[in-house]
């Protein structure tokens, strides 16, 4: 009896995500949600500013990282395209699911961009992981900008990351088609 062996697909098909988009994805994914997550813990929780200072430092270093890895996203999207919905849907439904789709990616560069000019242009470098992005010197309206662009991509993020997980589970649960299968498994 033959056995059936299955090979891993690292590019994307017109039916299905490769391993490389789902890497990408759930890896950039994780990374946002962990900022997210410690810069509403930096904002808006009962910590010293002693006990800030190591959070921020990490928030730094793994918003460098998500940065280089949401260019990487973003460029290996354009270059491959996504697959075809896994089920019809009314041209408003797909129009709007492409806009959340592009409103993710656009505040996965937005957010650690807009960080990276917080701090320097406070005066303050950035390290992540060895690597420094040098202090400049204090230009208070660019960090004044930049925090705003970051505090509204933080919580467009938010409402954009409810949205998605929100339409992912319509498709499973109620659709019952392939969307979320796809991006955990690859194949319908």
């Amino acid at each position: 009896m033959a056995q059936k062996t299955e090979t891993l697909q690292l590019k994307d098909s017109p039916a299905a995500y490769g391993a490389i988009s789902r890497v990408n994805h759930w890896g950039v994914a994780l990374g946002m949600i962990a900022l997210l997550g410690s810069g509403l813990l930096m904002a808006y929780g009962p910590l010293t500013r002693e006990a800030v200072a190591p959070i921020r430092d990490w928030h730094k270093a793994l918003g460098v990282v998500v940065l280089i890895v949401g260019l990487w996203r973003v460029g290996w999207r354009l270059a491959q395209g996504a697959p075809r919905p896994a089920s019809d849907m009314p041209p408003w439904l797909a129009r709007a699911a492409k806009a959340v789709h592009w409103g993710l990616l656009a505040t996965v560069l937005a957010m650690p961009i807009s960080g990276i000019l917080i701090s320097v242009y406070n005066g303050r470098a950035v390290t992540s992981f060895g690597v420094v992005i040098p202090a400049q010197d204090k230009v208070g309206w660019i960090a004044n900008a930049a925090h705003g662009v970051h505090q509204f991509a933080g919580w467009a993020l938010a409402g954009l990351l409810v949205v998605h997980v929100a339409g992912a589970l319509k498709h499973h649960f109620l659709d019952h088609d392939a969307t979320l299968r796809r991006m955990l498994r690859g194949a319908a």
